[in-house]
């Protein structure tokens, strides 16, 4: 399976995690946030920056989730009602926590906040089978000037 993740060039070469906080995680919690699609990856992007943050130099990474890693899903049935809402972020974090503490597998699959039903893969960069997935490629990614005039 390919996904995709959309980020700052300078961090392209290789797949890291930040460790900060986001939808999934709490600070400092390595996961590394990756989309079904192009066009997903880039609406998770620009829901999170301004305009100006979208002028930096971009690159997509094409990931390459082999058949031999199991995906465990987290479906929106299990989860709470408004739980893509700003203010229960803590929910899903405590979630994607939970998940990163059993290690019982390298990828989550989650819905997107945005489309929900579109899904994200999260990535355990400390699961042992996390050696597996493959940084097939990285190409520039420019978002269009329109997106957030």
């Amino acid at each position: 399976m390919l996904v995709y993740r959309i980020t700052l060039a300078r961090y392209a070469h290789s797949l890291l995690a930040s460790g900060r906080a986001a939808r999934w995680n709490s600070n400092d919690r390595e996961m590394i946030y990756t989309s079904s699609s192009r066009s997903l990856a880039c609406l998770e992007n620009i829901v999170h920056r301004s305009q100006l943050g979208l002028s930096d130099h971009f690159r997509v990474l094409s990931i390459e989730i082999p058949e031999s890693i199991e995906i465990v899903s987290l479906n929106i049935e299990q989860l709470p009602y408004q739980w893509h809402a700003f203010e229960n972020m803590h929910i899903t974090q405590g979630l994607g926590d939970q998940w990163l503490n059993d290690a019982n597998s390298a990828v989550l699959k989650v819905p997107s906040s945005i489309i929900q039903s579109e899904f994200n893969y999260l990535l355990n960069p400390r699961h042992a089978d996390f050696r597996l997935n493959k940084l097939l490629n990285d190409e520039p990614f420019i978002f269009d000037e329109r997106i957030k005039r």
